[in-house]
């Protein structure tokens, strides 16, 4: 793992199931997490349809802007797994069936029972590295900038731990929560963001939740110069006491 000033990221999630709503996402808010301890931004995420003409054009927008993107779904076995095919097309190489994978395949299940359909998870676009599967064996991979994963949590997770090691980072985002208690956002929106001017290198936010009959407001405020962060905290949680006592 090396580090640079600054490690960017996007996310493309790949199934009609996500975007029907038969299956909720998980992976986009693991990801996130998972990059943002190690420095690497996530910038971008999107959810695209089983359609290679979609991944495609996805892929070919986002593999240019960032550093590192990172696709879930489509890997399987069944006719609608096209997500190596679509790589493939979207990177103009070649594919086809990878002999590393199908030993991989073939430490698992007997060799009569290598049928069609699991075959088809040993589709490789050539010159792709193998992202090691530790759960089912049927490995992602990884080409160029693009880092290929199942969209099955568990898997998905399995392989972010492999490539996490691997990939350049940068320097982590450090991460404060106030809470704002049941102090109203109207009441402290014009100083926050008073405060979120004066410290453009920080991403300072408020954040609602309705519970126990009430609001109970969050400020998160999150950047990567520890000093600056700490700063802006203090300015916020003086805000806060000084808006409570008012209100007192």
């Amino acid at each position: 793992m090396t580090q640079a000033a600054s490690v960017t990221a996007a996310v493309l999630i790949i199934g009609d199931e996500i975007l029907s709503g038969r299956t909720k996402d998980q992976n986009i808010s693991y990801i996130a997490d998972y990059l943002s301890k190690i420095g690497i931004d996530l910038r971008e995420a999107r959810v695209v349809p089983d359609v290679t003409a979609e991944i495609v054009a996805a892929v070919n927008a986002l593999r240019p802007r960032y550093d590192y993107l990172f696709t879930t779904g489509g890997i399987g076995p069944t006719h609608d797994d096209i997500t190596a095919d679509a790589i493939a097309a979207a990177l103009g190489v070649e594919i086809s069936e990878d002999p590393r994978v199908i030993y991989l395949l073939l430490e698992r299940i007997k060799p009569e029972d290598l049928n069609e359909a699991r075959r088809r998870m040993a589709r490789i676009p050539h010159g792709a590295e193998l992202v090691k599967n530790r759960i089912s064996a049927a490995p992602g991979f990884w080409i160029g900038n693009v880092i290929v994963m199942a969209g099955v949590p568990a898997i998905m997770r399995a392989m972010l731990d492999e490539v996490g090691p691997k990939l350049a980072t940068g320097t982590p985002v450090i991460v404060e929560t106030i809470a704002a208690g049941r102090l109203p956002e109207g009441a402290y929106a014009a100083p926050l963001g008073e405060i979120a001017a004066a410290y453009p290198e920080l991403s300072i936010g408020s954040y609602p939740a309705f519970r126990d009959g009430g609001f109970h407001n969050e400020l998160v405020v999150r950047g990567k110069d520890k000093t600056k962060l700490a700063s802006a905290a203090a300015a916020i949680k003086s805000m806060l006491t000084e808006l409570a006592k008012a209100r007192a």
